[in-house]
């Protein structure tokens, strides 16, 4: 598998954790458990950082390859 492949796979589970982990937090909080379980407001930041970088990436990605391009043509 090569490298933007990897990242791609790694984004899309990377939303599916992040949107387990929101779905969590809404019923926690809506059940009134935000005492007991204070930790489940945090668990959406990991997932929410590690998706920057890769959807930042995946951002870069057409214009990098259309800098290489008219590098490669001069």
């Amino acid at each position: 598998m090569n490298w933007n492949k990897w990242i791609r796979q790694t984004h899309r589970w990377l939303s599916i954790a992040f949107t387990l982990a929101v779905v969590a937090n809404f019923i926690v909080l809506g059940a009134g458990w935000a005492s007991v379980a204070r930790w489940i407001v945090y668990t959406p930041l990991p997932p929410l950082f590690l998706l920057l970088f890769t959807g930042l990436y995946m951002f870069v990605l057409p214009y990098a390859a259309q800098w290489r391009a008219e590098r490669a043509r001069a």
